[in-house]
């Protein structure tokens, strides 16, 4: 067979949700066994052909990302004094393009860094079958995971399911080992030149067109990623304090970088532990956030029936309501709830929504208006810029009641308590919600109350500018009680 390779011993580092070239398990090991180390990335039409809308901003922030990361491969192949580097693009099928990729360039294994989800798995056993029968080895790393598949267990062996003693074992076994980063830099040199004729396609030539992704403030790469970290690192001491209110900048932002790679969780959780030792309460809460994201990949790899299924079988016994024209309310950020409209608006129009005020739509979702939580779950996997299946899979089951370690399922969150307690002074709502601007603060978390002279010295009109709300409340609250009462029932 001709290939474009000499005889060195090469390998091929397959990148996928790990979009960078530092603190990188595969990248490194490659490079340390093999004397000559490729890079590569394939634009999954399996994933890009069942996207809806031809406007992705994950795409773009992909795309863009993956444009630095082949310019950093080709920086960091020169300060190590070879003429190498760059990141070699595919858009097709994974099976296809990696198994005639690493034929073409004669290699004799292929690196990746693993996943968690279902698909992802089956994909990856798909591929390497296919490299097993043309004699390529495949070999995958723990790199998006801190502690990952049975490294946190019970003492019987059993994964957890329950956050808290997780968390508490999770903090036992993080040590130093677990957060030291890959030196890539010290084995840079087995970069390998690119084959001929390689170009990176356009955005266009994916089939897919500019968003407003580059006017939300969210920079792609992983030079974007050390941007937001250095703009979050002056809050991280606060952010016990203020992650909870979506109208403060109390959050990092970085979800989006952790979902695709362009920042090592290493780094984080190595800055938050330090941090937290020093007796920093907000860097303490930060890396028990870093720990939850842990413990969802845990329980989506030991339990993936929970994609499709409650994680508590017996919660499949619930009657969720149709409700078509509830459903589009909500979709369409008209409740008549304003936080919850508010975090709707956000959602639609930046790809982003607060981690409270993902709790808060998720429960109004579920517990308001009855929806079933997967309905919820489909939705945000659609607009979510940082969708990440285990993560977001574990929210709604938290919300809905039905998930592992999930809220009782009679403690329902009120919209206007929530609005009331998280956005006091009505800052977030009137930002996504510029129809009620002129609202006294004191009303804006239900309109609903006002009296016919208020709305009027407002210039607001209940039904027409702003709607009425879908449902009541207090009655919603009775409804669900009873959908979930037969879990009481002896």
């Amino acid at each position: 067979m001709q290939t474009t390779a000499d005889s060195a011993p090469g390998a091929l580092v397959w990148l996928r949700r790990d979009l960078r070239c530092v603190d990188h398990a595969a990248l490194y090991h490659a490079l340390r066994r093999y004397k000559k180390v490729y890079c590569a990335f394939v634009f999954d039409t399996d994933i890009l052909d069942a996207l809806p809308n031809r406007a992705d901003r994950r795409v773009e922030f992909i795309h863009k990302s993956v444009l630095e990361l082949d310019a950093a491969l080709r920086e960091l192949a020169a300060r190590n004094g070879v003429d190498g580097g760059g990141l070699i693009v595919r858009h097709g099928r994974p099976l296809q393009c990696i198994v005639r990729l690493a034929q073409e360039l004669g290699v004799q294994e292929v690196f990746v860094n693993r996943d968690y989800e279902p698909d992802a798995i089956e994909r990856d056993q798909t591929v390497m079958d296919g490299l097993r029968k043309v004699g390529v080895g495949f070999s995958d790393y723990k790199d998006q995971a801190l502690l990952d598949r049975d490294e946190v267990l019970t003492q019987q062996g059993r994964p957890y399911s329950v956050f808290t003693p997780y968390h508490r074992a999770w903090l036992q076994k993080l040590d130093g080992f677990q957060l030291k980063p890959y030196p890539i830099e010290r084995h840079a040199r087995h970069l390998a030149p690119l084959p001929v004729g390689q170009a990176l396609p356009s955005l266009a030539d994916l089939g897919f067109m500019p968003t407003n992704l580059q006017g939300l403030s969210l920079p792609a790469g992983a030079i974007g990623a050390q941007r937001m970290l250095q703009d979050f690192l002056p809050r991280l001491h606060g952010y016990h304090e203020t992650r909870d209110y979506p109208g403060v900048k109390g959050v990092s932002y970085l979800s989006v970088h952790l979902r695709f790679g362009t920042i090592s969780i290493r780094r984080l959780a190595a800055l938050a532990a330090e941090q937290a030792a020093r007796g920093s309460a907000g860097a303490k809460t930060w890396l028990t956030e870093l720990a939850w994201r842990d413990f969802y990949f845990m329980i989506l790899w030991h339990h993936p029936r929970v994609v499709t299924a409650a994680f508590k079988p017996g919660y499949e016994r619930v009657q969720w309501d149709e409700a078509p024209d509830l459903w589009e309310a909500w979709a369409q950020a008209r409740t008549g709830y304003p936080l919850v409209d508010a975090a709707m608006r956000q959602l639609l129009q930046t790809g982003y929504m607060h981690n409270r005020l993902r709790m808060v739509v998720a429960s109004f979702l579920t517990k308001d208006l009855g929806i079933d939580w997967r309905r919820g779950e489909r939705f945000f996997a659609q607009h979510l810029n940082d969708y990440d299946l285990a993560a977001n899979n574990g929210g709604w089951q938290w919300a809905a009641s039905t998930g592992c370690d999930a809220q009782p399922w009679f403690r329902i969150f009120n919209p206007v308590t929530q609005s009331q307690r998280f956005d006091p002074d009505g800052k977030f709502i009137r930002r996504y919600l510029p129809e009620l601007a002129q609202v006294p603060t004191a009303r804006i978390h239900y309109p609903a109350a006002m009296k016919p002279a208020e709305l009027a010295a407002c210039g607001l009109r209940l039904g027409v500018d702003y709607p009425l709300p879908v449902v009541e409340h207090a009655s919603a609250r009775t409804r669900t009680l009873m959908r979930f009462s037969f879990l009481s029932e002896p």
